[in-house]
């Protein structure tokens, strides 16, 4: 077991090492200058961080080789950060098991892009021996295997990919999704249509063209409280994509500024574009008439804004099944933008992730960094700092669910056209809205046959502006 840790058993210095180091443990002298008698820290897989003290048994020799490890000065490197893609496909180095949970969740938050504190000095190293092995292989595949399939293309989805398959409650039918793609990524012609394709006993009885906005059902599963989520923008991406209001059948698409350019968002130091997988509740709207009670400011006239922190990164037009964990109030540019931080049932986290506050527990630091992303992310754009609601707080997954509600009731009087303007406009912001649908027969504009749609078509993304993968050091208040 040492040989696969890289020691060469058969190297004399190293043997000496071992045989030192086992002295040292056995007579219970394992402490802080171990490491500086052994040279550079040995790597090692074991979850204990447990030290020999008095009235303990002496420490084996993986303990030892362990103790030596948690030793090293503080400014020691544990694992390697990502870094964005520039090239081919990146091979991302698996990161040493770190000794102790703070070290272990600063290895995992760093390789999201996330500012982490550093780990715990020795004189406060925890001492615990209950750290889940499966939460460090989680770790160990999230490093070595979703970033790098992620970064091997910005293209990520398969030509003709199924995004999600759920059995319906009400029938013996299978449901799976996949993506139409029209023009190239990062060009004014992209979009990204959704497909939905109904099986029943291992066949196929019908293919069509929905909304993703509108034929997408919000719930997966309502009994159990699983969600549907549309991803649009997948973590670690710059590109603003969106569902679009104004086209039929609500295609994805890259949205501009008010110039007309391709929107791209920046890197604000240390984050690398979005933090999550990033998308929408099908069949929700925060009514941009309404003024929510809670902010004191008007819906954003978008559907309901969705952060998946599951440790797979998606591909735009991905439909996940989620479930709920908690809600945070955004003001952007003084309307209500509700961010609603789910997890993919199918994560391997999901089972310990149920409440803000285990987010908090399991990922310390992500709800902070989540926070600070959203304030200042349009500050290179010449934009002031965004401001929450509840001084930023974190609400519970209770109070996300009734606000769910409240947009999916909103979004239903959008199909039935029972809108109003906004207080003091004429025009109702709905009106520009397309309520095409394929499923929904009798509510809004629904049609038994879908508009027609180019075939797939599966080009190179085009080239972007450097300066898109610029990035910004933003300090003072807004930091």
């Amino acid at each position: 077991m040492l040989s696969q840790r890289g020691f060469r058993l058969q190297d004399p210095r190293r043997l000496q090492s071992l045989s030192q180091l086992l002295s040292w443990a056995n007579h219970g002298t394992v402490g802080s200058g171990t490491a500086s008698r052994t040279g550079p820290a040995t790597r090692s897989t074991t979850t204990s961080t447990s030290v020999k003290r008095q009235g303990q048994q002496p420490p084996t020799l993986l303990t030892a080789t362990l103790a030596r490890c948690a030793c090293r000065q503080p400014g020691t490197t544990t694992g390697a950060a990502l870094s964005a893609p520039s090239g081919p496909r990146q091979t991302v180095q698996k990161a040493a098991a770190p000794a102790s949970p703070s070290a272990k969740f600063h290895t995992r938050i760093m390789a999201m892009g996330l500012q982490a504190p550093p780990p715990l000095s020795p004189s406060h190293r925890i001492t615990s021996s209950f750290v889940s092995s499966r939460r460090t292989a989680q770790i160990a595949r999230h490093l070595s295997g979703s970033a790098t399939q992620y970064f091997s293309s910005t293209s990520s989805s398969p030509s003709s990919p199924s995004s999600a398959s759920f059995t319906s409650p009400k029938m013996a039918s299978e449901v799976t999704y996949a993506v139409r793609k029209n023009g190239a990524l990062n060009t004014p012609e992209f979009k990204l249509y959704i497909e939905q394709h109904v099986h029943q006993k291992g066949a196929k009885v019908s293919s069509k063209v929905i909304s993703p906005f509108h034929d997408i059902p919000l719930y997966a599963d309502k009994e159990k409280g699983i969600l549907n989520m549309v991803v649009e923008i997948p973590r670690w991406t710059n590109a603003k994509l969106e569902i679009s209001k104004e086209q039929e059948l609500n295609p994805i698409v890259q949205d501009k500024d008010k110039a007309g350019n391709l929107r791209f968002v920046r890197n604000c130091f240390p984050h690398r574009g979005y933090l999550w997988n990033y998308g929408a509740f099908p069949q929700t709207w925060e009514d941009p008439a309404h003024e929510d009670q809670h902010t004191a400011a008007y819906g954003d006239n978008d559907p309901l804004d969705v952060c998946e922190i599951g440790e797979q990164v998606g591909y735009t037009g991905q439909v996940k099944q989620v479930k709920v964990l908690g809600i945070m109030a955004l003001l952007d540019e003084g309307e209500t933008d509700w961010k609603v931080i789910v997890i993919d049932v199918n994560d391997p986290l999901a089972p310990e992730l149920n409440t803000a506050e285990d987010i908090e527990s399991k990922l310390p630091g992500l709800l902070r960094a989540t926070n600070e992303w959203f304030r200042i992310y349009k500050i290179p754009h010449g934009k002031p700092e965004n401001q929450f609601a509840f001084t930023g707080e974190t609400k519970n997954k209770e109070f996300a669910n009734d606000i769910i509600k409240e947009c999916h009731k909103a979004w239903s009087r959008l199909l039935d056209g029972k809108t109003e303007p906004r207080q003091g406009q004429r025009e109702k912001a709905a009106d520009k809205i397309k309520i095409t649908n394929t499923t929904l027969v009798g509510k809004g504009d629904y049609r038994a046959t879908p508009p027609e749609v180019k075939p797939h078509e599966e080009l190179p993304p085009a080239a972007v502006d450097p300066t898109s993968e610029k990035w910004y050091f933003i300090s003072g208040n807004s930091a």
